[in-house]
């Protein structure tokens, strides 16, 4: 599964949180780095981000087929 980093780059404006406030949610830097490179992540990753942003995970994912 790989985060849409457009997406997820609106949604943390949207939610005013920055690295450290992700990192305080639980999301390590290295995890953060990882989504950021456009590499694939499980998809409990994915949802722990979603959920630290207040979203549902397919407001931030590329469409799935």
């Amino acid at each position: 599964m790989k985060l849409n980093r457009s997406k997820f780059e609106l949604a943390r404006a949207r939610a005013c949180k920055g690295t450290k406030e992700l990192e305080a949610d639980g999301i390590s830097r290295g995890t953060l780095c990882t989504l950021m490179a456009g590499k694939n992540a499980r998809p409990e990753t994915i949802g722990r981000v979603a959920k630290a942003l207040g979203l549902d995970v397919t407001e931030i994912i590329d469409d799935i087929d």
